[in-house]
């Protein structure tokens, strides 16, 4: 699972509608530009070299992801608030994540996790836990989404198949993600044996509804949830759905109906990743040819590509706040570089020229942002210039906040105002480049087992 050219007039109405965020923010957060600038905390990890703030800051300054345990040999899915990273555990099994934008604030957390039991057909979903350049120990362990809440992790169902995977939450209790049937079907791309649907679990309990794919497609699977319901994902050829490899079309659930959301001409990676209480819709979809993919944004039925970074080829949009504030990774063709973004007011800006350059962290991928403008993802420390391979979660607090570190704040704005603020492109190590290429099957690879080198194409 991961077109046309808008006319500049189309372009530039789409982005009028933007709520201009920046009005928003205190003036002691601002260089003359007009532009927020941030203060960046280091999250850790529960003693391995990297971690992932994948799962995004919720309204209540709730951060979750997953963590290296000692060794680099497994994963975890964590919790961070005031400070503290708590390990929440698996079940039963080695790993777990929280690897999308968690979006509810009334305290549930939803992601993977593994069990204890080995994949009797060899699907391997548990290949996306990526702990060194390869995938963690126990990958071949069966694969379940959870829901976790006040410390207790429960185990969502299937549809009769192996597997399930919880990806997004609102406040209403729904969870939505997808789910593995007990369908063989003979056109999945292996290791994928069985059909999967897009679902949404609760409120109540053991509820489970499955929406619809998109007429002529055989598989979904959804990924995020808005407080009015409306479910976003994608929808296409089976494939390991771990990956958005055979996304033929980003869509959109609501009132019982799948609508196409459209695209850039390509017929792979085509995806919608996270919509905000307004509808607004961001995602990734290839250019035609499907060499590459760049983030989209998608409001009343126009699609807007961002582009890039300068420099750059790669984006994708992994999340959207309610002020229409857009965060994601804009990487070159190699995947060497890659840079977490801010979008707003039709601006994509790189994330490491709104911070303090005296910071020891370069932030490579944006993952999530809520309503306050907080931001997580993933990062480099950095030593002379260059990333070395410990790579933290990130926490980016808007300057001007009440717990922002005046000194960082006032470096990055003075930085800012004289223009000083450029940061050279830092080259990732190739640990962080694998996680990154299995988290968003960037550069054409996919979820896949250990050993495995050939990429996933599409049936004719």
């Amino acid at each position: 699972m991961k077109s046309r050219i808008l006319k500049s007039i189309v372009a530039i109405t789409a982005f009028a509608t933007l709520p201009i965020s920046l009005q928003l923010h205190g003036q002691s957060g601002q260089s003359s530009t007009g532009r927020i600038h941030y203060s960046v905390i280091s999250l850790g990890t529960f003693g391995g070299s990297a971690s992932n703030g994948y799962g995004g800051p919720n309204d209540r300054g709730w951060v979750t992801g997953d963590a290296n345990l000692p060794g680099d040999q497994n994963e975890h899915a964590f919790l961070w608030r005031n400070g503290v990273m708590t390990d929440l555990g698996a079940l039963g099994g080695p790993n777990s994540s929280v690897s999308f934008p968690v979006k509810d604030d009334i305290g549930l957390i939803v992601g993977l996790a593994q069990t204890a039991t080995v994949d009797p057909l060899g699907e391997f979903w548990g290949a996306a836990y990526v702990c060194t350049t390869v995938s963690c120990q126990g990958f071949q362990n069966l694969e379940r989404g959870f829901l976790w809440h006040e410390g207790v992790m429960t185990a969502l169902p299937t549809l009769g198949g192996n597997y399930s995977g919880a990806l997004g939450v609102n406040n209403l209790g729904q969870v939505v993600g997808v789910a593995e049937t007990a369908i063989q079907d003979p056109n999945c791309a292996p290791p994928q044996v069985f059909d999967f649907e897009a679902v949404i679990w609760g409120p109540r309990p053991n509820q489970i509804q499955v929406l619809p794919v998109f007429p002529g497609d055989s598989v979904a699977a959804a990924s995020a949830i808005n407080n009015k319901s409306q479910v976003v994902g994608t929808s296409g050829i089976c494939a390991v759905p771990t990956s958005f490899a055979l996304g033929v079309h980003p869509v959109l659930w609501q009132h019982g109906t799948v609508t196409d959301l459209g695209g850039f001409g390509g017929l792979m990676f085509n995806a919608a990743i996270a919509i905000n209480n307004a509808g607004q819709v961001v995602g990734q979809s290839d250019l035609p040819g499907d060499t590459t993919t760049h983030a989209f944004f998608w409001q009343n039925g126009i699609m807007t590509d961002l582009g890039t970074l300068p420099g750059d080829s790669y984006s994708t949009a992994n999340d959207i706040n309610d002020k229409g504030q857009v965060v994601g990774v804009s990487c070159d063709a190699t995947f060497s570089v890659c840079r977490a973004f801010l979008w707003e007011n039709g601006v994509m800006t790189d994330l490491n020229t709104l911070i303090s350059s005296n910071s020891p962290l370069y932030l490579t991928y944006g993952a999530g942002i809520n309503d306050r403008g907080e931001i997580t993802g993933s990062a480099c420390v950095l030593s002379n210039g260059a990333c070395t391979n410990e790579v933290p979660a990130f926490l980016a607090i808007p300057c001007g906040q009440s717990d922002t570190n005046n000194e960082e704040c006032q470096d990055a704005v003075e930085e800012g105002r004289s223009g000083a603020s450029v940061r050279p492109a830092a080259v990732l190590p190739q640990t962080m480049r694998e996680q990154l290429r299995l988290h968003r099957a960037f550069g054409r690879f996919g979820s896949r087992p250990r050993g495995s080198s050939d990429p996933i194409t599409p049936s004719p």
